[in-house]
């Protein structure tokens, strides 16, 4: 018999659907798998309700009584994601007690549609990293080596998928979160556009910057899952009254016209994806695929402009974690102004301080104009760099990451050493615009990479289509 785990999203709501397997069966191959390779630390909590919410998906099967698209279909969820009744902790000390009273907008319509919550993935404290060290619930590893880290901070959902300990996660991206640890683990990640998905239940850590997204085993279940969350939502007034696409049937053209970004490629200079890199282009030219060379003069400073947009938003968001209501309380705290201080300064981590104290100097009132208001204004030039490059191309193609995912440990000392994580995908966030990235090939240990498909605002679907086209191409398929 087929190992359900290894199946995908469709596929085994399809099985259910036909009588093939049990949900049952299903989920608890996947409980299964979460105990045997319980040394990633991938999945912090398996909810308790879960078999009981499959043995009513085999219930309704058994009457005959007409299945919703994705009945019973396991998924895992970032620990910065609300669920009625089950702990959101963000992977911090300080959010340990936290029970989340509603859903997030996402989680109601993948309930709506059937979806079963597994549990809940580890993940970098308040999202704020790029390896998934910084967890209250310790390192979480990588799921091709257990001696390297996921990406982050959605590394424990990367690793998820990755490791088949479920059909499929939902992430946050802010700089990368998403992408990154998709690459790192070889399955594929979006950041859709901003306002495609309702933020509404994503405990914030940047909300300009910040989308919720899918990670997956395959294209096809990723576009599913990214049209069942999307769309308008009246309780995030940043959510986009954008029609969403079906993204259903995926159907490419013969060829497309790619743009490559000057200042990336000299970014690439001597960095372990750059032959993995230049061979797909040359594939993709070799297929009748035409190549533009465009500028973004400003792209060396996608990172000075994403910390601090990011440290400044993250300082407002946190105010409100203060040891009064959502929060653990020092037990050394014997008056008001000690119950903040003691609270925060004890319930924080240092990478979470690090970034309290960057936004909170930026925002200072000697320094706003020079920092926060010109990263605004330069944001605004990107954007707009950006958007003349789509005017000649379909999409931008780019790494999404230098490296292949690097050792436990081995950037923990120099912050902006793990900053420079981000080099190729704070883009898309600053920009607002929609990326996907896929594997593409190998690097150093036979770990995987990936590439960032990248197309203008509210183009998911043809950035879908060009996924399936360099996928097909690069196994050697007809395209």
């Amino acid at each position: 018999m087929t190992d359900v785990t290894k199946l995908g999203v469709l596929e085994t709501a399809k099985l259910i659907r036909e009588k093939k397997v049990s949900c049952e069966e299903v989920v608890r191959a996947y409980i299964k798998n979460i105990e045997e390779k319980i040394v990633l630390n991938a999945v912090v909590e398996v909810f308790d309700d879960a078999i009981d919410e499959a043995k009513k998906v085999d219930e309704r099967v058994k009457n005959g009584e007409k299945l919703r698209a994705l009945e019973g279909v396991p998924m895992l969820i970032k620990d910065n994601i609300l669920i009625t009744g089950k702990h959101a902790g963000c992977a911090s000390r300080f959010m340990q007690n936290f029970v989340a009273p509603y859903d997030a907008t996402v989680i109601a319509k993948l309930r709506n549609e059937g979806v079963i919550f597994l549990g809940r993935t580890n993940m970098d404290e308040f999202a704020m990293g790029s390896s998934t060290e910084k967890s209250c619930y310790g390192i979480c590893r990588n799921a091709l080596d257990t001696s390297r880290v996921p990406g982050g901070s959605s590394g424990g959902s990367a690793s998820a998928v990755g490791a088949n300990l479920a059909c499929a996660s939902l992430g946050s991206d802010t700089g990368g979160s998403i992408r990154q640890p998709a690459s790192y683990n070889g399955v594929y990640g979006v950041k859709p556009t901003y306002g495609r998905v309702s933020r509404y239940g994503l405990i914030a850590f940047a909300s300009s910057l910040d989308q919720i997204g899918p990670i997956t085993k395959n294209i096809e279940d990723n576009a599913y899952l990214l049209k069942v969350i999307s769309g308008k939502d009246e309780h995030d007034m940043t959510s986009a009254s954008a029609s969403v696409d079906d993204y259903n049937e995926i159907k490419s053209q013969k060829s497309y016209k790619f743009g490559i970004c000057d200042e990336v490629e000299k970014q690439l200079t001597n960095l372990v994806t750059k032959p993995v890199y230049d061979k797909i282009i040359e594939k993709l030219k070799k297929n009748g695929c035409e190549f533009v060379h465009f500028s973004i003069k400003d792209f060396d400073l996608c990172l000075p402009i994403y910390y601090v947009l990011s440290t400044a938003e993250a300082t407002s968001n946190l105010g409100r974690f203060d040891g009064v209501k959502y929060t653990v309380r020092s037990e050394r705290a014997d008056n008001v102004p000690e119950i903040y201080t003691k609270s925060r300064s004890e319930g924080f981590g240092e990478e979470v301080k690090r970034r309290i104290m960057l936004g909170s100097y930026v925002l200072s009132s000697g320094y706003y104009d020079a920092y926060y208001n010109k990263a605004k204004k330069l944001q605004r030039r990107l954007t707009n760099q950006l958007t003349d490059a789509f005017k000649e191309c379909d999409a931008v193609l780019l790494p999404t990451t230098a490296n292949v995912a690097f050792k436990i440990g081995s950037k923990g000392d120099n912050p902006i050493d793990m900053y420079l994580e981000d080099l190729f995908t704070t883009l898309a966030n600053i920009t607002g615009v929609p990326s996907f990235s896929i594997p593409c090939g190998k690097g150093e240990g036979d770990m995987p990479l990936g590439l960032q498909i990248m197309c203008n605002k509210f183009e998911e679907r043809k950035m879908y289509e060009i996924a399936k086209y360099i996928e097909k191409l690069l196994k050697g398929e007809n395209v």
